[in-house]
């Protein structure tokens, strides 16, 4: 599954005001976000640390970038600024300075689609994927501006996951305002060292996420690690450079990596079928395999999948080449039993719409 954060892109200018909507992940599934705000640009909001670059019209926060945030609900910020206490307790907060800025500990909620305290300023890393929703936000945006957000469930399949949501009614109607943040780097910028520790980070995120029944999360997570390790595995595969030898040393071998991507993908294939995306599990399945033909649970997954594809002849290859790894494993018998009842009921449907046509 590739990443669905800002998979589609448009923007209309009308009145002097740019929207611009997409796609993101929350834990109860896939929203639609759109994003507004006017031509006219809030002051920017500089660090004292002397940064000349934080002030640039056109910097924005890259991967790693802290970032000072506050998201609130429109209906609450509408109640907060009628007593006035929302406007006070920002003027206080703009003396922070961005070198002071530690990230803030949250913890993630199933029920909640912006996972951010709301209301208070947040320290959110860009690039961790804890709020998608205003992660997308904050990669287009520059210290001191403010935009507002309307968020609405889509469907995720034959059946929807998305519940009503702990943070308002629906659709759901913000505004996210970015105060400083501190420097980051696009991918392309980091060295490959760097690179291996997102991807790690990434993959123990996604793993925790699963756990904690935030399937939509790991997913997410999983495709955040893949985007990264895949020009990784192509760096260290060219060691004829000498110019790569240098920057890939503290790197796994290119045998390793390649383990590490099929893990990522059977991961991700557990997921979609998890999610009820049976053709995109067959498809992370199926590149598993290719990868590390010994992965057991990759088969298994991809077995699944053309199984509920119906795409029997496929599942029953999967199946025998788990067993070829694993033999006797009683789930793969089982799954190959199931097959062949349903091989035998297609054939006695066909044999009687045959015997139709020529009667």
């Amino acid at each position: 599954m590739e990443p669905v954060h800002l998979v589609e892109m448009q923007r209309d200018k009308q009145d002097a005001v740019d929207v611009t909507s997409w796609v993101s992940v929350c834990p109860a599934g896939l929203w639609r976000v759109q994003r507004k705000w006017t031509h006219e640009r809030t002051p920017q909001s500089c660090s004292d640390a002397g940064d000349d670059a934080s002030c640039s019209p056109n910097y924005c926060p890259k991967l790693g970038s802290l970032c000072r945030v506050r998201v609130q609900l429109k209906a609450r910020e509408d109640d907060a600024q009628d007593d006035g206490s929302s406007s006070t307790k920002g003027n206080e907060e703009l003396a922070v300075a961005v070198a002071e800025l530690v990230p803030t500990p949250i913890v993630r909620r199933l029920e909640a689609v912006l996972q951010v305290p709301l209301g208070d300023w947040t320290n959110l890393r860009l690039g961790e994927g804890q709020c998608d929703v205003t992660e997308a936000c904050l990669e287009g945006m520059r210290a001191g501006e403010k935009c507002e957000l309307q968020l609405t469930p889509i469907g995720s399949g034959p059946e929807p996951s998305v519940q009503q949501p702990s943070d308002g009614d629906l659709p759901l109607i913000a505004t996210v305002e970015l105060q400083a943040f501190t420097p980051g780097k696009e991918s392309w910028e980091m060295s490959p060292a760097e690179r291996w520790e997102w991807v790690k980070s990434h993959k123990e995120r996604g793993g925790g996420r699963f756990r904690s029944g935030d399937v939509w999360g790991a997913t997410d997570s999983y495709s955040r690690a893949l985007k990264l390790l895949i020009p990784l595995c192509g760096l260290v595969g060219d060691v004829e450079d000498t110019n790569f030898l240098e920057e890939t040393h503290q790197l796994p071998s290119s045998d390793q990596l390649k383990i590490k991507k099929a893990e990522l993908h059977s991961n991700l294939s557990l997921c979609q079928l998890k999610l009820n995306q049976p053709q995109r599990a067959r498809d992370s399945a199926a590149k598993a395999t290719q990868l590390e033909p010994g992965a057991s649970k990759a088969w298994y997954r991809l077995g699944q999948a053309c199984q509920r594809l119906n795409e029997l002849d496929e599942a029953k290859v999967a199946f025998k080449k788990l067993l070829e790894l694993q033999p006797d494993l009683p789930a793969a018998v089982k799954a190959l039993k199931e097959i062949t009842n349903k091989e035998k009921e297609r054939n006695v449907q066909l044999g009687l719409r045959l015997s139709k046509m020529f009667s």
